[in-house]
């Protein structure tokens, strides 16, 4: 399959030049290679939440729900539930996971819900035209922080550290094959898997060249994804603040544990009798 026979007609309102268009198109490159391996179109569900970022499901021709603001994660968890067999792939922006549904995203990681949520993190509210997030830098200045935000942000990468997630990632949209790479083996994790991506606003926070200069590659600098210490350090290199030396991207950890819904799925087996009285004793 060639990536256009996913995309639909729909009339496409991001601004022109937003980012956005760089994470659906590495959306679409891994979906596709992921059919070249054996995957099913119809198995792809995508759920998203309110923003920009939800708009992408009017521009994919598969499966998708659109849901409340911060409400993607327990309904990709409960389409996950009905039908194990489905790809269940949530879009959220950073002020959909981060602020209103940031109790979702937690409770996910620490269940290891078997779904892949891909955050675009512009670091504001920017359909509501640039209000502050829990990932804007302090003193940072919006439609709700004129005299700048009093706030410091919070780090969504060791958020799901401590949360038990078992495959946490970050991205950059304008590093599309890069992004690709990481929304592939995010999918193909057996387990809940995050990935936060960098998306600049162009129209209310454009930080693409800040990005430019900062961003490197943690692929072939002999990172240990599967030490959680190392994903650790690695992902406290930037807190999300104004400064940065240097900002790390791709896979900072990822070790296998069962599932949610593996358990769920055992529990559920019919038990013969003598199992269940002797559980009730």
């Amino acid at each position: 399959m060639k990536i256009q026979d996913l995309a639909l007609n729909t009339k496409n309102t991001w601004c022109h030049g937003c980012t956005n268009f760089g994470i659906e198109a590495a959306f679409k490159m891994a979906v596709a290679e992921l059919m070249e391996e054996g995957e099913k179109l119809e198995n792809f569900v995508v759920v998203t939440g309110i923003g920009c970022n939800a708009k992408i499901a009017d521009y994919l021709k598969l499966n998708t729900l659109y849901t409340l603001h911060g409400r993607p994660v327990p309904a990709a968890t409960g389409i996950k539930l009905a039908n194990p067999n489905l790809k269940v792939i949530v879009f959220e922006g950073d002020g959909d996971a981060y602020d209103e549904g940031i109790e979702h995203l937690i409770h996910a990681a620490k269940k290891n819900t078997n779904i892949t949520v891909i955050v675009h993190n512009n670091r504001l509210f920017a359909l509501t035209t640039g209000q502050f997030t829990a990932t804007s830098p302090k003193g940072f200045i919006g439609r709700s922080t004129p005299q700048g935000s009093t706030e410091e942000p919070f780090n969504p990468l060791a958020l799901m550290l401590a949360g038990k997630a078992s495959f946490v990632a970050r991205g950059y949209a304008l590093k599309t094959n890069h992004l690709k790479d990481l929304i592939k083996k995010g999918i193909k994790n057996e387990g809940f898997s995050f990935i936060d991506v960098l998306q600049p606003c162009i129209s209310y926070f454009n930080n693409i060249e800040f990005y430019n200069q900062k961003v490197y590659e943690l692929e072939g600098m002999n990172h240990d994804y599967k030490n959680f210490d190392k994903a650790w350090e690695k992902a406290r290199e930037w807190d999300y603040g104004k400064d940065a030396e240097k900002i790390p991207i791709g896979l900072f950890y990822s070790s296998f544990r069962p599932s949610y819904e593996s358990f769920v799925e055992e529990r559920e087996k019919p038990k013969s009798i003598s199992t269940i009285l002797s559980a009730r004793i």
